[in-house]
């Protein structure tokens, strides 16, 4: 029965809670039970809060008998990114630095997620401070794709999407600077969303400015999303690109009549290097798409050095973020993030200046195509998942890449854009392993994109070679010490 459980989408669970027909004790334990059984096998969790999370379902089960107000996410256990703060529970950022860091303050966002009912279960596994798209660490290892745990399971939010993949938890967070929500979620046959910069607020971003790093919600599903993305949203005086929200635009969905719809398409937009086997099934779900909609059609863009602009701008954000650390202790970060920080020492003000202004022509390249149709469908990823001991994909298709992250360009060329993006799983690739669809909307029409990715979820589902494909679990109760055997520090030590 309990397995049973964990297999409920949260939708399913919020209104079993609703109705008296489950307890949120009883959800709790089940995915307790679920986390010990299937983590060993995938190291997608860190920090557990299972004492205090008990005393909370309680609470919450006390709540639904004396018949008081619940919120949107009543009673449903929630797995927080460890890149988010969280008060009284371990946030580590998967760097040895902050092995024993226990914050005493919520992060605004992890205040509204409880003030909607959430019961935070536990932290989940990211790189290094976030840097790059294979989720490993010196801390708590590496997290291994749950489709075959000798694959990366994509990053820099791996650790999120492997838990919902292995129904570990109903709903994560993550988080998204170049792709790091969108890429795993893709890796691991699950949905995330890029926001629209500010529709989700949070207090502690140090470039305020800045519009390249998001918070987002993942899930199994796009309804299950959309739920979470609304209780995300709120009010935050410290975040000065926070935007007003209408939360009625996000949850319930609108109904879309995908008859109607305007699809552009672009396999590499013109400047992303893409392996050939992702090209085929990239067409492959395009043709699938085309009967459904009013216009699929393929479309050119004309980007400049969006590469180096994004250069620029990533490194940028982690001189802000990590310059002192890096001054003051430079072998406590790991290669990826030295590598951004010795890229920023290189560059001027008229190098900031010339990105900036790149990024605007990007972000007008899109906003004209976005007039003509109402989203734009990429591959989420060029290359299928290898090995997480690779730390990142040097060659794609015979072409090398310049640095760690030039892979991830099918993403971050959308980051650059500022518009929202989200991952639609589609079944499987060639090689068996999870493929996602890139899904790319107006910029804060972040409502609408929810409303037609679960409109081409639904259309999809009947087809098994096209619905959201399912680890088998069977295979992953085995504990592969593997994966942990690259933590130097293990916390609490």
């Amino acid at each position: 029965m309990k397995t049973e459980i964990t297999a409920l989408s949260a939708i399913e669970l919020r209104q079993h809670i609703g109705r008296k027909s489950l307890s949120p004790v009883e959800i709790l334990e089940a995915f307790i039970e679920q986390m010990n059984t299937l983590n060993p096998g995938v190291n997608a969790l860190c920090a557990t809060d299972f004492d205090r999370a008990r005393e909370q379902a309680q609470a919450a089960q006390t709540a639904v008998m004396k018949g008081q107000p619940l919120g949107p996410l009543h009673g449903l256990p929630l797995g927080i990114k460890d890149l988010t703060e969280t008060a009284g529970l371990l946030t580590t950022f998967g760097n040895t630095r902050y092995t024993n860091h226990v914050p005493k303050q919520d992060n605004s966002l992890i205040s509204r997620l409880k003030a909607a009912g959430a019961i935070i279960a536990a932290k989940t596994n990211t790189p290094d401070m976030g840097a790059g798209a294979n989720t490993r660490n010196a801390v708590w290892g590496a997290t291994g794709n749950p489709f075959n745990p000798s694959l990366n399971a994509g990053g820099s939010s791996g650790g999120s999407a492997a838990a919902l993949a292995t129904d570990m938890l109903p709903l994560c967070t993550g988080s998204d600077v170049g792709g790091s929500l969108r890429i795993p979620a893709g890796y691991c046959g699950v949905a995330g969303i890029r926001p629209s910069p500010g529709m989700i607020a949070q207090s502690g971003r140090k470039l305020g400015w800045s519009v390249l790093n998001v918070v987002g919600p993942m899930a199994r599903n796009i309804a299950d999303m959309a739920l979470l993305y609304e209780a995300c949203v709120g009010d935050e005086p410290m975040d000065p690109l926070a935007f007003p929200v209408d939360r009625t635009g996000i949850w319930p969905l609108t109904a879309i009549d995908l008859s109607q719809l305007k699809v552009g398409y672009t396999t590499d937009f013109g400047c992303c290097v893409v392996d050939p086997m992702i090209k085929r099934v990239f067409e492959n779900r395009i043709k699938a798409i085309t009967p459904m909609v009013k216009a699929c059609e393929p479309i050119e863009f004309e980007l400049g050095d969006m590469h180096r602009a994004f250069d620029v701008l990533r490194a940028e954000g982690f001189i802000a973020q990590m310059g002192e650390q890096f001054a003051q202790n430079p072998d406590s970060l790991s290669p990826n993030v030295r590598a951004n920080l010795e890229l920023a020492q290189q560059m001027t003000l008229a190098d900031r200046a010339w990105a900036h202004l790149q990024q605007t022509n990007i972000m007008q390249a899109f906003a004209r195509k976005l007039q003509q149709y109402d989203v734009i469908i990429s591959p989420v990823t060029p290359i299928t998942p290898f090995p997480w001991q690779t730390l990142y994909a040097s060659e794609i298709d015979g072409q090398a890449m310049r640095n760690y992250y030039e892979w991830l360009s099918l993403t971050y060329v959308v980051t650059l854009s500022t518009m929202p993006a989200l991952c639609l799983p589609t079944g499987l690739d060639e090689s068996g392993m999870p493929f996602g669809l890139q899904v790319t909307g107006g910029l804060y029409q972040d409502g609408r994109l929810l409303a037609i990715g679960h409109a081409l979820e639904q259309a999809m589902q009947s087809d098994a070679t096209l619905a959201r494909p399912k680890p088998n679990l069977a295979h992953l109760t085995e504990d592969h010490a593997d994966l942990r055997s690259i933590v130097t520090h293990p916390p609490g030590q």
